[in-house]
């Protein structure tokens, strides 16, 4: 891991994830936490450069659509408990899911919007869970 990589990382977690946190705290009223597998991103400054736009933003652009009311904010707050982020290399390695209150999403952060789930489907599958 390269001196970039080590300062992108620190940021992401020192700045960017608390963030997000906070903004996931506004819309359904719960300080949700991100565990990132940094191992994943180590060796990847393009993948950590994508890391917040294609996973952090889309889930709380998904989060919105969720909880415009009340009983969504609920249900957000009562079932998700954790979302973990993990890279891949491929498109076809790719994948996500919502088991025991924890949004596991891996993702090609390198390949940008090639690599990453829409708001859409990280929607649908909270909502299938919830």
């Amino acid at each position: 891991m390269g001196l970039n990589e080590k300062r992108k990382i620190k940021e992401l977690q020192d700045e960017v994830l608390p963030e997000r946190v906070k903004e996931i705290e506004e819309i359904c009223g719960a300080a949700i936490p991100y565990e990132v597998d940094w191992s994943t991103l180590e060796d990847d400054l393009e993948g950590l450069n994508f890391l917040d736009n294609l996973s952090c933003h889309r889930l709380n652009m998904a989060l919105r659509t969720i909880c415009f009311d009340d009983m969504g904010k609920e249900a957000v707050r009562d079932s998700l408990k954790l979302v973990k982020l993990s890279n891949v290399k491929s498109k076809d390695a790719m994948s996500m899911s919502f088991e025991n209150g924890v949004l596991d999403m891996k993702c090609a952060y390198a390949l940008r919007t090639d690599g990453m789930f829409s708001d859409n489907e990280i929607r649908e599958c909270l909502m299938a869970k919830l």
